[in-house]
């Protein structure tokens, strides 16, 4: 029999549906259940390589964590990469399809909409519950026409909805009355109730609140969710995300970070941000590097030409090599990596318009941007420490030169990345390598001596994963979740549970 199904759908984007999504899943995976998240279109330069060898949106791949399995590309058929302000990038099941304007893309969605219910439902052939995350708003009446994000899929799918709103951004009771008033009256009858997300204060000074958006939507309330303040420990998937990043208080060790516009898979830097003697500073367009950094990291790039211009426009170049001359270290990481070298060239146009420029010439490296897109899980070893890593690789190039004589890890047995002469310049193209506490550790003391903190950073992962998950039981309605998702079907037996 199929899988209980639910859909939590927002009155906007950043309401939090993602980590309600996470919270949830763990909360029905510790009664037992095999749950399974899905996600049929997201948005975002944040992606995680998968068990099946595609990409999905990070988010995704937390709550695939939530539930105690594997990421894999049933969970998000549907991946959109902006590489600018006009178009993206569209992954369908976990491989690259091609690049859209967004006019175009909203010609094309409705053909997906087969694809991304063969997902689903082999997701629901093998769960006892599917966790369904839209995109953005439920009222986006512009973008109604071929949905597949939202309502459109909840119809196709026959999927009951619970609305989120988001208190904390003001004009919560319009935000869920607004999107009641503008839904039809198909999409209505498949709502089951709404939630109020990240309150602050006493919850009970809201239940005049709840009456009114009661008394004028019919819809019950499932709960009302406190802030949640671990949520900053959790990967993010959005770069909004980033604008929210509060510079901490001076700390022995100061690592700047460029944020391009294109910035992606910059949850690489959650390990260091939670390390209590690091200060993480990152550092926007028309700001400066500041002259006692003792590292600057350049992150993954979606579009890494336009980015490595965008960082050319802001004088951070000059800024760099001054940096280098005073003994600072600089860190690429896949993209950033790359524009480390002598020239990046992409004659193929698979990020952009083809083109090619001139790399910041502290790598004696060369990359030209071809061939297959490489998604791939690894483990390895850094070359200096001997320490273990492992994390994934997510990059279309090849990388030539002859600083890679000086690898800086070893993955699978092979070199990766490159060192300069003077040890002080390096880059390669794992994601996540700093979630291993042993190289991460290693890497920091090289920078400035240091008392470890002891940060056991994965662990650390799933003990918020379960404190979220207790959070929400606190203040939701699960089992009456549960019944909404059961909705339509009659209640089976849990399944065994599987193993990744």
């Amino acid at each position: 029999m199929a899988a209980a199904a639910l859909m939590l759908q927002g009155t906007a984007s950043d309401v939090g549906k993602s980590l309600l999504t996470a919270g949830l899943c763990r909360a029905f995976t510790r009664r037992g259940l095999v749950v399974r998240p899905f996600k049929p279109q997201n948005m975002s330069n944040n992606a995680a390589v998968t068990a099946d060898g595609g990409e999905i949106g990070r988010a995704q791949a937390l709550q695939a964590r939530a539930c105690g399995t594997a990421p894999i590309t049933d969970m998000n058929p549907v991946l959109l990469k902006p590489q600018g302000e006009a178009g993206a990038q569209i992954v369908v099941q976990g491989r690259m399809m091609g690049s859209a304007s967004a006019r175009d893309y909203q010609r094309l969605r409705p053909s997906l909409l087969p694809r991304v219910l063969e997902s689903y439902r082999r997701l629901a052939d093998e769960a006892d519950l599917v966790l369904v995350e839209g995109a953005g708003s439920a009222a986006e009446v512009n973008l109604r026409e071929g949905d597949i994000a939202n309502m459109g899929f909840a119809l196709a799918a026959g999927l009951p909805v619970v609305l989120v709103g988001d208190i904390e951004r003001g004009g919560v009771i319009a935000q869920l009355v607004g999107t009641h008033l503008l839904l039809s009256e198909a999409e209505r009858a498949s709502l089951g109730g709404y939630i109020v997300n990240k309150f602050r204060g006493d919850a009970r000074l809201f239940d005049g609140g709840l009456a009114e958006i009661t008394r004028r939507t019919g819809l019950a309330s499932l709960g009302v969710v406190p802030w949640f303040a671990e949520a900053v420990r959790l990967p993010a998937e959005d770069s909004l995300a980033l604008a929210r990043v509060e510079e901490s208080e001076a700390r022995p060790l100061r690592i700047g970070v460029l944020c391009y516009p294109r910035i992606a898979n910059f949850d690489d830097l959650d390990p260091l941000r939670a390390e209590p003697d690091v200060q993480l500073i990152f550092l926007r367009g028309g700001e400066a590097l500041p002259g006692d950094l003792d590292l600057v990291i350049l992150p993954g790039s979606k579009a890494t030409l336009a980015d490595l211009a965008f960082l050319r426009a802001q004088g951070w170049d000059i800024d760099l090599c001054a940096h280098h001359r005073r003994g600072g270290a600089v860190l690429g990481i896949c993209g950033g990596y790359q524009m480390l070298g002598a020239r990046v060239a992409d004659p193929d146009g698979i990020e952009g318009p083809p083109a090619q420029a001139p790399g910041l010439g502290l790598l004696a490296i060369e990359t030209v941007l071809a061939g297959d897109k490489r998604l791939v899980e690894v483990e390895g070893r850094e070359v200096a420490s001997g320490a273990a890593l492992r994390g994934y690789e997510m990059h279309v190039g090849r990388t030539v030169g002859a600083d890679t004589a000086r690898p800086m890890l070893r993955l699978a047995g092979k070199p990766d990345g490159a060192v300069s002469r003077d040890g002080r310049v390096m880059g390669c193209y794992l994601h996540g390598l700093f979630a291993a506490d042993g190289f991460r550790h290693a890497f920091l003391d090289r920078l400035k001596p240091r008392a470890r903190s002891g940060l056991a950073f994965e662990a650390g992962i799933e003990a918020v994963l379960d404190r979220l998950a207790d959070h929400l039981a606190a203040h939701l309605d699960i089992d009456e979740l549960f019944n909404l998702a059961r909705g339509r079907m009659a209640a089976t037996a849990p399944r065994q549970r599987r193993s990744g």
